[in-house]
This record gives structure tokens, C-alpha cells and sequence, in this order.
């Protein structure tokens, strides 16, 4: 069925127009379904090494595709991608969660905290600068860094404020997000044990989740 959704979202990418959509609906649906189910799949297996998972519903971590083109300058009025945000409470959840990102030529697997408040940002900072080795321990250990090798997103160019400017590994606390991804060809969703492979590098992801949702669940 991946094979199926890659071939939608070429196609999707050469007709972004409601009227090839339009043709196209009664498709996507089954598509989307398929999506969901391998996702509720993935949560169901996540959820037996990440407990707070459990019970998480599928269709909650599904982004739509519908592009919300209000105050965008790109009037494409479809997302070219199928993606889903596993986490307690979905995909609008502050949490740490597990990114799975199906687009042609730019997939991905993704982890961690995009786009924190910036209450949550302080008080992740904080927590990181008081408990660097623990958290740098997660970032290095091998097994890790093989799939995951460094932070991903914006950086400030200077220490955020409270922070001494020269001290070690100062450049983890000018992240404004706290997020890990590994990118994966197209092909790599067309095995048939992909989602055995999903679930060992969402499993190298846990530590790194649960760090950041001890602030979460102390903000």
C-alpha cells in the first residue's frame, strides 16, 4: 500500500489543483485509511516500550492534507505528504512524540520537540543545563547518533540569556527546538518489514522523549 501512496503523492505533486483532487477523492480515502491503520499499528507497537502511547487513537496524530493557504504566499491548496505526530494526546500535543513523514524523495523519521512555547523553551534550557550530562549522554550514546546524529532546527547565534557564553556544549541550549530526524529513500517504505525498522529507530527515540517530557510534565 506504501507503494500506492508515493505514486498518489507524485501525482499530487505534478496536479495540486482541487480539480484533480476532486477526480481523485475516492482514492485518497483509501489511501488514508491504509495510513491510519499502519499508523495505529505502529502506536500500538510503540506504546509496549513507551507506555504513555497506550490508548493514543490513530486518527488524533494524523495531520490533514488540506493546506491551510489563508496567509501563505503558496496558494497550493495540498500538502504533498502523509505524516502523523504519535504522542499522548496527538498530534497538537507539547510532548516529545515519534514524526513519521511519508513524501517522495523527502521522507523522514523524526523525534523530540518542534516548536516549543517559550515558556516550554525556557524550562527545557534549564533542565538541560542542569542534568547536560544525562541529556548528552542520550545524544552520543552510539546506537543513537548512528540514526540520529544531531539536533535538528533553528539556533540562536548567541547563548540565550542565564547561561554562562563559554561553557561546554553551549551550543545544545541555542536550539529553539529539541528535535532529532533520520531521513529514508522511498524504498525503505516498500519492504515488507519497514515497520519492524520504524519501530527499532522509534525505539532509540524513547530516552530522548522521556528527558524532554519530564519539563513537560513540570512546566
Amino acid at each position: 500500500m506504501n507503494e500506492q501512496i508515493f505514486q498518489f503523492l507524485r501525482e499530487l505533486r505534478m496536479n495540486n489543483n482541487r480539480n484533480w483532487f476532486q477526480e481523485n477523492k475516492t482514492r485518497f480515502d483509501v489511501l488514508r485509511q491504509a495510513f491510519i491503520e499502519e499508523v495505529q499499528q505502529l502506536i500500538d507497537r510503540i506504546a509496549l516500550f513507551d507506555p504513555e502511547i497506550a490508548g493514543t487513537e490513530a486518527k488524533s496524530c494524523l495531520f490533514r492534507i488540506y493546506r491551510d493557504i489563508r496567509f501563505s504566499p503558496n496558494k497550493l491548496p495540498y500538502k504533498q505528504h502523509f505524516a502523523a505526530y504519535i504522542a499522548k494526546g496527538g498530534k497538537n500535543s507539547e510532548r516529545g512524540g515519534y514524526y513519521l513523514h511519508l513524501e517522495p524523495d523527502n521522507s523522514l523519521l523524526s523525534g523530540g520537540i518542534w516548536c516549543p512555547s517559550p515558556q516550554l523553551l525556557k524550562s527545557l534550557r534549564k533542565d538541560i543545563y542542569d542534568n547536560l550530562d544525562e541529556f548528552v549522554g542520550i545524544l552520543e550514546n552510539p546506537e543513537f547518533k548512528a540514526v540520529y546524529p544531531s539536533l535538528d532546527g533553528e539556533m540562536l547565534k548567541r547563548m540565550p540569556a542565564g547561561f554562562p557564553a563559554d561553557m561546554e556544549h553551549g551550543d545544545i541550549l541555542r536550539h529553539k527546538d529539541f528535535c532529532v530526524y533520520t531521513p529514508k529513500p522511498d524504498e525503505f517504505f516498500f519492504q515488507e518489514d519497514w515497520m519492524d525498522k520504524v519501530i527499532a529507530d522509534f525505539r532509540l527515540l524513547q530516552p530522548f522523549n522521556r528527558f524532554l517530557n519530564y519539563t513537560v510534565d513540570n512546566v
